[in-house]
């Protein structure tokens, strides 16, 4: 495999991976998650910058003449300006939002040039990118599927202790507090993983080149879904409601997401091929 192609490829997973530990701090202000995605993003920048000197060393030339080489070095000071964010400003949220903007630059990048050699001899370059969209999309409604199954434990066990009807099958359940922790955490694997499973997705469309498809009813029901699961994560951040609303909500866009999945493929007009 050439180095441009294995290069890139270890860059953009390692930069979902960062930007998946930087949501969960953002979310939670896990300091621990805040080290992990600085480390995997400062990492992201040193395989960038290996990149640059190869590609440096292979033309003679400083890489930015070319399109591919210019959107590159751009994604490269983009990292290099989060780092130096995350190191003086603490802007979190502003260091998040402009990496995922690189992140789909980088994206857009990769599988729009032609030099890129797939992982697979029978695919295109767009293939790769659509899957790892479809990855990502299916480890997020795995997330929401245990989410929403946890939500379901929680309403069942919060119902019988209003009504004092213990049972031997609720000691096996955890505790009220316990699921609801559990929920919260499958939300927060999730939403990240289907926030970089529409930006590729959204790539996939101007790569095709047909910009109506951005209004393509998959893609609005996507947009959706990730507004409602935002929903239930402000309410959850913010303490003001009770857990078995949380879980009521949460179950309520698990539905939203049965829907954008199952309905809405029908009328897309690039997703239809699921149903094949």
């Amino acid at each position: 495999m050439p180095v441009k192609t294995w290069i890139y490829d270890a860059i953009l997973y390692i930069y979902a991976l960062s930007l998946l530990f930087s949501f969960s701090d953002l979310a939670t202000k896990n300091r621990s998650a805040k080290r992990m995605g600085t480390g995997l993003l400062a990492f992201v920048w040193l395989l960038q910058s290996v990149f640059i000197v190869y590609r440096v060393y292979e033309h003679q030339y400083m890489p930015v003449l070319t399109m591919f080489e210019a959107l590159f070095f751009y994604c490269w000071m983009l990292v290099t300006v989060s780092i130096m964010m995350n190191w003086f400003l603490r802007l979190d949220l502003l260091v998040f939002l402009l990496n995922l903007a690189g992140f789909a630059i980088m994206a857009l990048n990769f599988f729009s040039d032609p030099a890129v050699t797939p992982i697979s001899e029978q695919w295109e370059a767009k293939d790769e990118l659509v899957f790892i969209h479809i990855t990502l999309a299916i480890g997020s409604y795995a997330a929401f599927l245990i989410a929403a199954l946890l939500s379901g434990m929680y309403l069942f066990m919060h119902r019988k202790l209003k009504g004092k009807q213990w049972s031997s099958v609720m000691s096996r359940f955890p505790s009220l507090d316990k699921i609801e922790g559990y929920t919260y955490r499958a939300v927060l694997i999730g939403i990240p993983l289907l926030i970089l499973s529409v930006v590729l997705g959204m790539a996939k469309v101007v790569l095709e080149g047909d910009m109506r498809l951005l209004a393509d009813p998959k893609v609005l029901s996507s947009l959706f879904s990730l507004a409602v699961y935002a929903f239930y994560l402000l309410q959850r951040v913010s303490g003001k409601q009770p857990g078995y609303m949380l879980a009521f909500w949460n179950l309520a866009a698990f539905t939203v997401v049965v829907i954008n999945f199952s309905l809405f493929n029908l009328y897309s007009g690039f997703h239809h091929w699921i149903w094949m």
